[in-house]
């Protein structure tokens, strides 16, 4: 039987591995620049958590989830989102209590969903997402905007289109939720089975169907920024206002809800609009959750935050034609010739591992002539060349890769020679 990769799932090969360092290493810096420090979370969690949080009318809890009963009976969940676990977290071990706030945490790591695979979406995923829990300060919500925002400017991504909504307070979605409810059901009936159950439970996520998008009534649904209460347009213009201080562009969205229950307030969507990038445009999303880390037992605590796919931010890379600078090439190959260089080899590039060189050499016995055609294939900077002659004098042979020079070195004296020359 010939096994394969499951449905929805990749391997990330050796040639590819580059990128996904690099991106990583920059979302690792920017997250340390604007001071969100990492949190790691366990990849399951009860399945209640996510019920509770996410929201049982979801696409996400309703078809998505990866479920399964563990040994002990305990109904469990393969996390499909980062929210609910970092929240979970900042409650069990009382964060709300540092003197610092407010708490501001990173996490990058798998995700799970169970959905149709399409360009740059996967069954298992890796999303980065940052959280600052503990501040309902408009400025905030402007400065996690700013951070995402960051993250495709810096990687080298233009065609970018930011929108933004606000979700209200609770006065302002219980208004909004009695007028979907009056517009939507005279004909209900035309809809799928699923906006018919959340009809009465959830309306607003009829807003956020996929089978039904199109429908007419879709285009003249109330829009929730007509039911803002006054403190919930006045919190929406005030982060308008930190965004053109920091000169970032939006556009606002009335249709824009999110497709998680936790959300309120300020909402937002950062998408890509380059040519042929593919149907569903959207690279990053996140809001306010004032509510969740209550509704999970801890205190009253608003919070903030986004989540990005890095297979789709990979993606727009390739739609914008960006290539990453990665460092994949290789300071220094030795080609060794006879048993006795052979062993000196095996001495000489530890010594230089253990100095920072990146180094290789032949392990196939192969002839001098294929041991150079790999050091080039490796994109190797240097090839040191030890053989009979050279052990006796007690030198090597150096050939820049570049320019095709090569001189001879002392062998106690190669480590040195090739730092300064990296350098």
């Amino acid at each position: 039987m010939a096994f394969k990769v499951p449905r929805g799932t990749q391997d990330i090969l050796p040639e590819q591995t580059p990128k996904w360092q690099k991106i990583e290493s920059v979302l690792r810096e920017l997250a340390r620049v604007y001071r969100y420090k990492e949190i790691r979370t366990p990849i399951f969690e009860h399945t209640e958590l996510f019920q509770r949080s996410v929201g049982d009318t979801t696409d996400i809890v309703q078809k998505e989830m990866y479920t399964f009963e563990d040994r002990g009976g305990r109904s469990l969940t393969l996390r499909p989102e980062g929210t609910a676990s970092t929240v979970r977290a900042y409650v069990e071990h009382k964060m709300y209590g540092a003197p610092e706030q407010p708490v501001k945490l990173s996490y990058m790591g798998p995700m799970f969903r169970y959905e149709r695979q399409q360009a740059g979406r996967y069954r298992q995923f890796v999303q980065f997402g940052v959280e600052a829990i503990g501040s309902a300060d408009p400025a905030i919500d402007a400065e996690i905007i700013s951070f995402a925002m960051d993250i495709y400017q810096t990687l080298g991504l233009k065609d970018l289109k930011l929108v933004i909504n606000s979700l209200g307070d609770k006065e302002t979605r219980d208004a909004h939720r009695t007028a979907l409810i009056n517009h939507f059901k005279p004909s209900i009936h035309e809809f799928c089975d699923d906006c018919k159950n959340r009809l009465e439970k959830n309306p607003l996520r009829i807003l956020d169907c996929k089978v039904d998008r199109e429908h007419p009534l879709m285009e003249t649904a109330p829009k929730l920024t007509d039911y803002l209460t006054p403190p919930s347009k006045e919190y929406f213009d005030q982060v308008k206002k930190y965004l053109d201080v920091l000169g970032i562009e939006y556009e606002v969205d009335p249709n824009l809800v999110r497709g998680l229950d936790y959300y309120n307030h300020t909402a937002f969507e950062i998408m890509s609009t380059a040519e042929g990038f593919g149907a569903i445009t959207t690279l990053c999303g996140g809001g306010r959750y004032n509510g969740l880390v209550e509704e999970i037992g801890g205190p009253s605590v608003p919070g903030i935050g986004f989540a990005l796919s890095i297979e789709r931010l990979l993606l727009a890379l390739e739609a914008e034609g960006v290539e990453l600078e990665v460092n994949d090439g290789l300071d220094a190959y030795i080609v060794a010739l006879g048993d006795e260089a052979k062993l000196k080899a095996v001495e000489l590039i530890s010594s230089f591992r253990l100095k920072g060189i990146s180094a290789d050499m032949d392990y196939m016995m192969r002839k001098m002539k294929a041991q150079m055609k790999s050091a080039d294939r490796l994109q190797a900077k240097f090839v040191v060349i030890i053989g009979e002659e050279e052990l006796e004098e007690g030198i090597v042979v150096v050939k820049h890769m570049e320019t095709g020079n090569q001189e001879k070195v002392q062998i106690n004296e190669i480590v040195n020679f090739l730092k300064q020359q990296l350098s």
